[in-house]
């Protein structure tokens, strides 16, 4: 398997729909292209699903023979990992280096969950109980822990290996059959797995893969009265017309992880060295396109000075550039209409007052470069850059006095996914953390993951949790069954 082979095989993919040009970001050029499948296929792939979770090929199969298909996807995702995180690097324009890891990361999720396959259970009691008869009898009660039987995945452009992976290794694992829709823009990836998935030994039709826009193969998908569950990762704003798809249609479970505007609070008792660097990785990874990124940064008054200027420092020095060019650090964005939406927030914060202290321009190159930018002097009750998600490598830096005046600020967002405090105090660490409305919350540290702790947001950043014990019960539905003795 080789980088032009999948390039090939996607223009060859089937489809019934408009064409869509697949552009490396760092180029601006087209590096292949397919067909929209349309709501034809979606309809294909969800019959096909149907028919296997009603054969139980895979609900029924085993769980320790599931387990080991899911191990052998792990190993297949390492051996082809080359091919992978290039496939990763050229689609979504990020360095190499960064695409290995995303890749070595989406192989850990196969086995996490093959692990699961073996402890997936329910309770049972017996019960003296006069139930609504008001006759007591003794009952044998327990439960049983079943898949969905139809799940769509839906997940984003920016590290497509690690959201398909973060989906389908859990949805496998308890036994669900899928149909998988990555974005539109980042289609590349997913079709490696797609064949992945096969060669370890996942039935046909139990993973489904269907490339579209969202407006087309998406939106099938969450309206098809055979679908019953939707996993999706993406904005805020599709996560609501995916719950109206589903109110409209079989009232289908949904889980959501959507945006996020994360605040980071740098006190002025912090190991400042290590919060600033960490802090500025934190907004500019991927050009700010991570839903948990540290886009708001708050600095007791005392540092304040300090902490921009050291934020602004590593800015200038980040090395943006394509994932072959020699010292890379950051890529683009995604996309001319990525660029255009993150060029307007910048000019709306010029007319806004607010000042730029580095930064605020796209770059003199092909490619959708911005250089990361960070933003002063800003109104928090009106301004658009506070606000809102912009997905682009622009922070918004504010002063604040005390405890109470940073959480008040932190918390005053639509969204909840992440939050980081920077503290020597114990103390403090703790009852911030208690404070923050946020999902994850990192003390003197940012952007940690495992696949053992769940993750997801409060407010308007999500529905449910991914990973750990959390990410497999999303896929799983309980029976109670009582045996009268």
């Amino acid at each position: 398997m080789t980088v032009q082979s999948v390039l090939d095989e996607v223009r060859e993919r089937p489809g019934s729909g408009e064409v869509i040009p697949v552009i490396d970001p760092a180029t601006e050029e087209q590096i292949t292209e397919f067909k929209d499948a349309g709501p034809e296929a979606v309809d294909e792939a969800v019959a096909a699903a149907k028919a296997t979770a009603a054969s139980g090929v895979w609900s029924g199969m085993p769980d320790y023979s599931r387990a080991k298909v899911l191990w052998r996807v792990a190993d297949l995702i390492d051996e082809n990992a080359d091919v992978l995180s290039e496939l990763e690097s050229l689609n979504a324009g990020i360095p190499r280096s960064q695409a290995k890891v995303i890749t070595a990361v989406g192989s850990e999720w196969f086995r996490y969950y093959a692990g699961w396959c073996t402890k997936v259970d329910g309770i049972a009691r017996s019960v003296n109980t006069g139930g609504l008869t008001g006759i007591e009898s003794h009952m044998h009660a327990y439960t049983l822990r079943e898949p969905y039987d139809v799940v769509g995945l839906i997940f984003p452009w920016n590290g497509p290996i690690f959201n398909y992976c973060a989906k389908l290794a859990p949805a496998l694992a308890a036994g669900c059959s899928t149909v998988v829709k990555p974005a539109e823009e980042t289609p590349l990836s997913a079709l490696v797995l797609d064949r992945i998935l096969s060669e370890a030994g996942v039935p046909d039709g139990v993973a489904n893969l269907v490339n579209g826009f969202g407006h087309t193969a998406g939106a099938a998908i969450t309206a098809h009265p055979d679908v019953d569950k939707v996993a999706f990762t993406g904005s805020t704003e599709v996560g609501r017309e995916i719950v109206h798809a589903s109110a409209s249609s079989n009232l289908n479970k949904v889980t959501l992880e959507l945006g996020g505007k994360s605040p980071v609070l740098i006190f002025d008792d912090a190991n400042l060295d290590l919060a600033i660097a960490t802090a500025a990785f934190g907004c500019f990874l991927h050009s700010g396109q991570v839903c948990m990124l540290g886009s708001r940064i708050f600095v007791q008054r005392s540092i304040y000075e300090r902490v921009v200027d050291g934020i602004a420092t590593v800015a200038n020095n980040l090395q943006l550039g394509g994932p072959d060019e020699e010292g890379s650090m950051i890529g683009p964005l995604i996309s001319q209409k990525q660029l255009t939406r993150v060029m307007g927030y910048l000019e709306q914060g010029r007319a806004e007052g607010v000042e730029l202290v580095t930064g605020g321009h796209r770059l003199d190159r092909k490619g959708y470069f911005v250089h990361p930018t960070v933003a002063t002097k800003i109104d928090p009750s009106t301004s658009r850059l506070f606000k809102e998600e912009i997905f682009g490598p622009i922070v918004t830096v504010l002063p604040f006095d005390d405890e109470d005046e940073a959480i008040t600020l932190a918390n005053d967002t639509e969204y909840g996914l992440a939050g980081t405090i920077w503290t020597e105090s114990l103390g403090r660490a703790h009852r911030v953390a208690k404070r923050l409305k946020a999902g994850t919350v990192g003390l003197n540290c940012q952007l940690q993951f495992d696949h053992s702790m769940p993750f997801g947001g409060f407010k308007q950043s999500g529905w449910g949790y991914e990973a750990g014990k959390a990410g497999i019960d999303t896929y799983l539905q309980s029976k109670t069954v009582w045996a009268q003795m």
